[in-house]
C-alpha cells in the first residue's frame, strides 16, 4: 500500500526534533526516517500493509542487524547457563509478561526484578521445605508475581512435572536481565520484545544434555 499523504509539518510528529519525512499511517501524521526505525512495532502499532513496514522486513538495514545482535548479547549474557528447556521457560515468562497490564500505569523492569526475585526466593525456600512467604513491596509486582505464579502452575500441569529447580534458576535470570539494563525504566522489557519479534533465539553453545520433557511455547 503506498503512504497516504498528510499534511506533513516541519518537525517529526513524534520526536519533536527532526524533519518529518514519512506519513505514518498508524499515527496518522508524519515523522522523520529515525522514529519510524527505532519505534516501529514497539511504540508505534504498524499496520501489516505499511509501506515502509514491509520494506524494512525485506531489506532490513545495516542498524537494524547490528542492534538484533547486540540484543541478543545483552539478552544471553543473563541467560548463559541455561538449558534448552529451561530456555524455553524463560521466554515463557516473558510471553507471559507482555499480557500484563499494571492498573493506571505501564510495567517497569523494577517491577519484573521484584515480582521474579520474590517467586524465586519462594520457590527456593519450598524446595528447602521452609513454609514461609515473600511477598514483594510494590502494588504491581506484587499483582504480578500472583499472575506469574499461577501461569507457572499452570504450565508445570501441563508438562506434567515439577518446575522445581528449573524454575527459580529461570526466575533469578529474568532478574537479572531486569536489574541489568540502565538505559531506562523499560529498556529490558523493550529488549526482549524487540528478540520476541524477530524470533525464540536457540541457546548459544548449548552442550547440556536435556532428556527431560521440553516446555513447547505456543
Amino acid at each position: 500500500m503506498a503512504p497516504e499523504v498528510y499534511s506533513v509539518p516541519m518537525t517529526c510528529g513524534v520526536c519533536g526534533q527532526r524533519k518529518a519525512r514519512r506519513a505514518c499511517p498508524a499515527l496518522q501524521r508524519a515523522i522523520c526516517p529515525g522514529c519510524c526505525g527505532s519505534k516501529r512495532l514497539v511504540e508505534i502499532d504498524c499496520p501489516a500493509d505499511c509501506v515502509y513496514l514491509a520494506t524494512a522486513q525485506q531489506h532490513p538495514a545495516a542498524a537494524v542487524l547490528r542492534r538484533h545482535q547486540a540484543d541478543l548479547r545483552q539478552l544471553l549474557a543473563a541467560t548463559g547457563g541455561l538449558t534448552e528447556s529451561q530456555f524455553q521457560l524463560f521466554f515463557l515468562i516473558h510471553t507471559a509478561l507482555s499480557r500484563f497490564v499494571p492498573d493506571g500505569g505501564r510495567l517497569l523492569d523494577a517491577d519484573v526484578a521484584e515480582a521474579t526475585a520474590s517467586l524465586a526466593a519462594n520457590y527456593q525456600t519450598t524446595a528447602n521445605g521452609v513454609i514461609a512467604e515473600s511477598l514483594p513491596a510494590g502494588s504491581v509486582a506484587h499483582r504480578l508475581s500472583g499472575e506469574l505464579r499461577v501461569a507457572l502452575e499452570d504450565l508445570a500441569t501441563r508438562a506434567g512435572r515439577p518446575l522445581d529447580p528449573d524454575i527459580t534458576l529461570v526466575l533469578r535470570a529474568v532478574e537479572r536481565g531486569a536489574r541489568s539494563a540502565v538505559s531506562g525504566p523499560t529498556a529490558y522489557l523493550e529488549l526482549v520484545a524487540r528478540v520476541l519479534r524477530e524470533g525464540q533465539p536457540a541457546p548459544p553453545n548449548d552442550t547440556t544434555r536435556d532428556d527431560g520433557p521440553k516446555i513447547v511455547l505456543a
